[in-house]
């Protein structure tokens, strides 16, 4: 409140940014902002009435209960066997006179969202009357379903002060019940997410409802807790408002006013000095430097060619007779390898000269028993048909054969045409993209006039912007004037509004202490009746009679001692019923074994005939003949390969006009960096000479030997290369 209230009206544009901020706040603010605004007389503020009264229109128009009310109402008249959702909103609004635009959205969007996930809603409410409204009313479940939407959907939109009011509007017991039961955590993520996910998906009931209700679950406990609190008739005390401190101006001496300094003498400036020769000449260290480096280098040359002048005589780099006839041999070896085209016949595999046992368990053997027994099963059914008459099928395989190959040919034909459809596709993409090129060439010159008209246009509404700048702050200069008289009297109404909540605090305090003493001698007598209760001696002591039953009246009474006995003719029954199981899995396992022996002998016997037949059919596989690949014949194929070289005929010709033609300042670069190589060859070459003319100056002098100045000109010529 104090923030908003203390905001200086200076012009037209912080008017608006004012009633921008007020348009968000709560109603009670807002009267109270309004109220003194409304008794200022400053001339600054003319368009505040207006304002003022526009804004309470659109604020005021109709509460928080109405709106609800509204609301179930129109839930309560909806049919829909007979009426639409837009027919029916619009009919209630009229015959009701509601025609403020925000009322109307409001009712029309809760009303038609409601519709939409009436399931669930429904969901929640059947849980709802299932287990903690079983006393409320089924003609209230409307109201219900309004809230429950405003919690899940328009929590974010609302804010808790707006959701605060709505349901304080209504009855406190009938939203405590409902409310504490939707928010309980225990019932939210459990069954009633899991009755939500049958209608919509996962991801969205976890994203749009569970995650935003689970934003505002602090808040909306919190306000749980103080409907709690109100019921309960339970009110906590409110702190005491300080009184604020008066500002008071320093009592300060006023200062004397300054004298005029007296204005020190201008000073003169110096002579420059002249600049010195040595700038002019090149310093002595330079020369210095080059005869160093000279030397420098004559000594490591020499150092050079004295190391390589001394060798160890032990290193012979050359190879002997005998490794270079390993080293043919190894040659030799690696290109008889290399025979590619050499047909040579693979070995057979070790595991086929000699017979592998296979170890079988008991679920291989059933399995392959079962499968040879439907095999001998279904050979029995074809004899028996063909002995009571029924017909070859030798003549429809052999069309089912011809059929099929057909319709490989088919498929093939599909498939190549496919492939000759996918290249022109690629051609003409490729003919599409030149197209676009040329065309986004054009558009770029487009973009750039737009540009630089677009550029001229802001400069001109930047100068325009920069003198009503000027002008505003001219403006905001004269409204300081009359920001100090306002001050003064929101400071007077502030102060009475402190002392009137002063006395209500008060007589608040008064009934809080009486109803707390009341609350404390109550639990005073509960604790006197605890602790008299508590002191009468209880008798522990319990004497057992293992033979006499417990007395409770009941037919199947027994003693300790019957049970037992009991308990021990149940255990000899026990281990007679143990001992005629162990003889019946016996019998079992014996007979399973001999299922599986006979199983195995119809096996070997089957595996016998398999073998027989698939040397019978490897025979005539040899002697038969290598069925031919199917040629493909189409015209329809034919037209496509001819469209297909048309393509590539008509983009050749399209990338031959597109070719870059090199202009005159690329020829000229290229030119440029050709003489730049060839000069960077030529000093190359001029250094190795240098390097051998100076070797054989040295060779006249006789500084070295005849030997040690051939290898400085091989190590000069290894670096050339």
């Amino acid at each position: 409140m104090g923030s908003i209230s203390s905001v200086i009206i200076i012009n037209q544009s912080d008017v608006d940014k004012v009633f921008r901020i007020l348009s968000r706040c709560s109603c009670g603010l807002f009267n109270y902002v309004c109220y003194y605004l409304c008794r200022l007389d400053a001339c600054c503020f003319v368009d505040i009435g207006n304002k003022v009264e526009g804004i309470k229109k659109t604020k005021m128009s109709l509460s928080h209960g109405q709106l609800l009310v509204h609301c179930i109402r129109v839930l309560d008249s909806y049919n829909s066997d007979t009426q639409s959702v837009e027919e029916h909103v619009n009919k209630y609004l009229k015959n009701n006179q509601i025609y403020d635009d925000s009322d109307q959205t409001f009712i029309v969007e809760v009303f038609s969202e409601c519709v939409r996930y009436s399931n669930l809603m429904q969901v929640v409410l059947d849980g709802f009357y299932a287990k903690d409204g079983k006393k409320t009313l089924r003609s209230e479940q409307n109201l219900y379903t309004v809230v429950c939407y405003l919690a899940l959907f328009r929590l974010d939109e609302l804010g808790m002060a707006h959701f605060r009011k709505f349901v304080s509007s209504q009855d406190i017991n009938r939203m405590y019940r409902f409310l504490n039961f939707f928010l309980d955590e225990k019932n939210l993520l459990t069954w009633i997410q899991d009755g939500w996910e049958k209608y919509y998906e996962h991801v969205f009931v976890e994203t749009n409802m569970i995650s935003s209700i689970q934003r505002w679950m602090p808040e909306l406990q919190e306000m749980i807790g103080q409907m709690k609190d109100k019921i309960a008739n339970r009110l906590k005390p409110k702190r005491k408002n300080l009184p604020t401190t008066e500002m008071k101006p320093f009592n300060i001496t006023q200062p004397r006013p300054r004298s005029i300094p007296i204005p020190e003498p201008i000073p003169k400036l110096k002579k420059h000095k002249p600049v010195p020769k040595t700038l002019y000449s090149e310093p002595k260290e330079f020369s210095q430097i080059k005869k160093s480096k000279e030397s420098n280098r004559r000594i490591a040359e020499e150092r050079l060619m004295e190391a390589s002048g001394i060798k160890f005589a032990c290193a012979n780099p050359a190879k002997s007779e005998k490794t270079i006839e390993i080293l043919n041999n190894i040659v030799s070896e690696e290109e008889a390898k290399l025979e590619f085209e050499r047909h040579r016949a693979n070995p057979p595999p070790s595991f086929l000269s000699r017979e592998v046992p296979i170890k079988m368990n008991t679920a291989t053997i059933l399995r392959e028993g079962n499968l040879y027994r439907k095999k001998e099963a279904e050979e029995i059914k074809k004899w028996e048909n063909l002995e009571a008459g029924a017909k070859d099928a030798s003549d429809f395989l052999k069309w089912q054969t011809e059929m099929r190959q057909q319709d490989l040919e088919d498929e093939l034909a599909e498939i190549e045409r496919r492939r000759l459809q996918g290249k022109l596709s690629h051609e003409e993409a490729i003919l599409a993209r030149q197209d676009l090129i040329q065309e986004n060439k054009q558009k770029v010159k487009s973009m750039k006039e737009e540009t630089e008209k677009m550029m001229q246009d802001y400069l001109q509404k930047k100068f325009s912007e920069e003198k009503e700048m000027r002008q505003l702050v001219e403006d905001t200069m004269q409204g300081h004037k009359n920001a100090k008289e306002a001050t003064k009297k929101l400071r007077e109404y502030k102060r009475k509004i402190v002392q009137e909540v002063n006395e209500e605090s008060k007589e608040l305090m008064k009934q809080a202490l009486e109803e707390a003493e009341e609350e404390m001698r109550r639990r005073m007598e509960l604790i006197h009746q605890i602790r008299a209760m508590e002191a009468v001696p209880i008798i522990r002591q319990k004497f057992v009679d293992l033979t006499a039953t417990s007395g409770h009246g009941l037919l199947s009474e027994m003693s300790i001692a019957e049970l037992r006995e009991r308990l021990s003719l149940f255990r000899i029954a026990e281990k007679e019923t143990e001992e005629q199981r162990r003889d019946d899995i016996l019998a079992s396992k014996q007979a399973k074994d001999q299922m599986l022996l006979e199983t195995l002998e119809t096996i070997s016997k089957h595996r016998l005939e398999q073998t027989k037949s698939a040397a019978v059919r490897f025979e005539c596989k040899k002697k038969g003949l290598i069925p031919k690949k199917p040629e493909i014949k189409d015209s329809k194929l034919l037209e496509l390969e001819k469209k297909l070289e048309e393509r590539k005929a008509q983009r050749k010709r399209e990338q031959e006009k597109l070719k870059v033609v090199p202009s005159k300042q690329s020829v000229n670069q290229t030119r440029s960096l050709i003489n730049q190589k060839k000069a960077l060859e030529e000093s190359r070459w001029r250094e190795l000479e240098m390097t051998q003319e100076r070797a054989a100056r040295l060779m006249g002098d006789g500084v070295m030997k005849s030997q040690s100045a051939s290898r400085l000109a091989s190590a000069s010529a290894i670096l050339a290369s």
